[in-house]
């Protein structure tokens, strides 16, 4: 097998297992990167792009709940119209920050060493902030009030810095603003179908002068793989998520970067 395409393959693999848990799955990408030796220019906009492939797997585990929220908007059902709004607002402001910021979140996706301290002081959050989790007042993303679904999207902007985890950072946002587990694991899904497809778009164009057949060859493979992975994966996490906690997710962030950051400072 092509030594591109066993790459492709296994970081599509890789991204479909880790995009919805809260482990950071850029920064599993860009470890894993690191020891495959795919590190060129053209393997930052692989990295981002794949993500939407298991993004897309939420639409697919999801398809009766986003094709009600459109048949409703069409309708002007209230419901609807709520959690359209909300989702957006979430989206705002990783579209404003993301932006302006490109060139540094590219730099940051590039170095490995941000992502293992990322992993660990990102663990000890999660235990320390898993304890403060205050009284639930909102149970789905439509009763979520607008202040609410605003904070968590500025929340998720602290993922841009590779190795903090996107799912991890919303979720956990919503927790201490008082939304349930299940609804926060959900929203987090939900709120990654914009923000991961104009990440996608605006990184593709940006790179498209950098990126040959052989670099799009890699990108769909990575895609298709990252779909078929997070498939398995989606329901299963809201199961775990809110039946566990994040404790287990947290000790692994922290043993992970630990060892990654052990095995950097030795090359």
């Amino acid at each position: 097998m092509d030594s591109n395409v066993f790459t492709a393959i296994l970081l599509g693999i890789l991204e479909g297992l880790t995009e919805f848990l809260p482990v950071s799955s850029t920064g599993h990408l860009i470890l894993a990167s690191e020891l495959l030796g795919f590190t060129g220019e053209s393997s930052v906009t692989f990295k981002i792009a794949i993500q939407f492939g298991a993004i897309l797997a939420v639409m697919a585990v999801y398809w009766q709940r986003f094709w009600g929220v459109g048949t409703g908007l069409l309708k002007g059902r209230p419901d609807d119209i709520a959690f359209t709004r909300n989702v957006f607002l979430g989206f705002a402001p990783a579209l404003v920050i993301g932006v302006l910021a490109y060139d540094a979140v590219r730099a940051a996706i590039q170095t490995p060493m941000i992502v293992a301290v990322a992993l660990i002081i990102g663990g000890i959050l999660m235990l320390v902030l898993e304890r403060m989790v205050k009284t639930v007042r909102v149970k789905s993303v439509e009763t979520m009030p607008f202040t609410t679904a605003l904070g968590i999207g500025l929340v998720q902007c602290i993922a841009m810095i590779p190795g903090v985890s996107r799912s991890g950072a919303t979720i956990l946002g919503a927790l201490t603003m008082g939304v349930d587990r299940k609804t926060a694991a959900e929203y987090s899904f939900f709120l990654a179908v914009p923000t991961m497809l104009a990440a996608t778009v605006y990184a593709l164009w940006k790179d498209r002068a950098l990126l040959n057949a052989d670099d799009l060859g890699m990108i769909a493979i990575g895609f298709g793989m990252a779909f078929l992975t997070a498939l398995f994966v989606v329901k299963g996490f809201v199961a775990v998520v809110t039946r566990y906690g994040f404790k287990p997710f947290a000790w692994y962030r922290i043993i992970a970067g630990s060892i990654a950051l052990i095995a950097l400072l030795m090359r």
